[in-house]
Parts: C-alpha cells; structure tokens; sequence
C-alpha cells in the first residue's frame, strides 16, 4: 500500500514539474520510449555551499526548483524503420553539476597560454546589435557563468551573472546561450522563463538556435515542422515576415506545364521540284517535235 501510494504521489509531482508534457508526447505519432528521471530534492546545506563558495546568490526560482528535484532530465525518442532513435533531450543540471564555464587556471599551465579571456572583446551596442540592458557576458572576471545545459554538444545554456566585481556577491542573474561560435545569445530573464521555453519546444535538437540570427539546421526545422508545427510557423513568420528565405513558393501550373510541340520547318525542295517541272517537260515537248519533222 505504501508503495502504491508514493508511486502515486511520485507521478503527481512529475506532472506538475512536466507541465503535464509526458502525456502530450506519448499521444503523438512516432513518439516512444518517454523518459523522465526521479530525483531527491536537493538539500538546503549543498545550495548554501554553493552560494559560498560561487560568490553568488542562487535566483529564488531555481533555488526553489532545486528543492523540489536536483536537477531535471526527460527524454524521448521516435520509431523510425522499427528502430528507436532519441531525439528530445530537456535537462538542467544538478547543483553538483552547476560548474563554471571558465575553469580556474592550473599551476601547471604555460603562462601565455590562450584561453576564453582573450575571445573578448569591447563592442558597442550597435555593432553586437543588442541594447545597453541587453549587454553580452564576457569571458573575464566581469561576468559569472554556470552551466546548466550542454545541449548535447551544439552549445551550452548558462546562468549568467553580470557586471560582477571581485569579493562581491552577485546577485541578478540572465539565462543565455553560448553556441557552438562563441556568440552569445540572449534567452530569458529569469530561470522560470528558460524552463517553459524548454517544455514548450519539447527540448527538440537545437530549439535553442530559435532565437539565434541565422537558426537551427536544416534537419532541425524538419524534426520542428514534424512535432512542432505551430511553434514552427510562428518562428518562421517572425524571423522573415515575407517566408521567402524559409518556403519554396511552387506553382504548380508552371512546374508541370508541357512545353508546347513546334511545329516542323517546312521543306523547300518540294518548290525546286515544282520549279524545275516545266523546264523539263518543255525539253520533251521540243524533242517529240523534232522527230516528228
């Protein structure tokens, strides 16, 4: 009875935490093998720990996610040829896992060895095309960045602390994305924000190039077109209003229009012959006169 009654109250709380996405995802075609992994809340002590030994303030939101499960992962996969193939990943990591971007420099290292710090770079607002609030991290100590998603290798989600000084706490955090470039993109405000974008996109590969200039791959906008229609359009239609770029306008009264017969040349020697009829026919004629004299 014990047991029934925790898998029942395990199964509420992954509801609420899914927003009720796993039965969404099971209802589709093609989709099997839906996977959300339990986890223990984490304990206050190891968020404290954290924080101390960061020097940052842990967002209210993601300090209560992380009391609520340490760290969130969902997968899925889709059936094609009768074999499984994962597609959609959500994940954020754990406390434990919630490292920094930039690791500490070793002792052992070369002195003017090149590292993420000497990427960066002064741009102003007009060149970066971001707004003053909207500035971009930076690789030095002016910024504090953690990794909360490693986007199965085409980038990394951070928590971003910014205009951070040393010995300082900092508080005001940002949700960004690194790509596979080193260019940063902004993504949410706040931590809350940043998870129904993920439940919204159904952590589909490379969603998160969404919200990039130049987008996800081609083969990420078919898997999108395919589970995600709606979402898809809306994209689209925001990043080029016209959808000339993204949809090939096809007519088919063109495309598959018969090329219309020409007809053949007509022949001259039929005139030559004709021409030359006469004159021969006269030369017979002045023969049978002959011989008749």
């Amino acid at each position: 009875m014990e047991d029934a009654k925790d898998a029942f109250v395990f199964k509420g709380v992954a509801e609420r935490l899914t927003l009720g996405i796993t039965r969404i995802l099971e209802n589709m075609p093609g989709v099997v093998d839906v996977r959300f992994a339990e986890r223990d809340p984490a304990e206050k002590r190891s968020l404290l720990s954290w924080e101390q030994k960061n020097t940052c303030i842990l967002p209210e939101d993601l300090r209560d996610f992380y009391l609520t499960t340490d760290g969130f992962t969902l997968t899925w996969s889709v059936k094609l040829d009768d074999e499984c193939v994962p597609l959609g990943c959500m994940l954020i990591n754990s406390v434990g896992r919630l490292c920094p971007l930039l690791q500490p420099v070793s002792v052992f290292s070369l002195p003017n060895a090149p590292s993420l710090a000497d990427l960066d770079w002064e741009e102003s607002g007009s060149e970066s095309g971001l707004e003053p609030a909207q500035s971009a991290p930076h690789f030095d100590a002016r910024s504090r960045i953690y990794e909360l998603d490693s986007c199965g290798g085409n980038g990394k989600v951070c928590l971003v602390y910014k205009n951070c000084t040393p010995g300082v706490v900092a508080q005001q955090s940002e949700i960004w994305f690194l790509d596979r470039s080193l260019c940063w993109h902004f993504l949410t405000a706040t931590f809350t924000a940043y998870y129904r974008l993920m439940i919204t996109h159904l952590g589909l590969p490379e969603w998160q190039y969404a919200y990039t200039p130049y987008g996800p791959s081609p083969q990420a906008k078919q898997w999108a077109s395919l589970y995600q229609p709606l979402i898809f359009c809306c994209e689209v239609s925001q990043t080029d209003s016209a959808g000339d770029v993204f949809l090939n306008k096809l007519d088919p009264t063109k495309a598959f229009k018969g090329k219309a017969k020409v007809p053949p040349p007509k022949k001259k020697q039929s005139t030559q012959c004709s021409s030359g009829g006469p004159a021969k026919g006269q030369g017979n004629i002045g023969r049978h006169s002959g011989t008749k004299r």
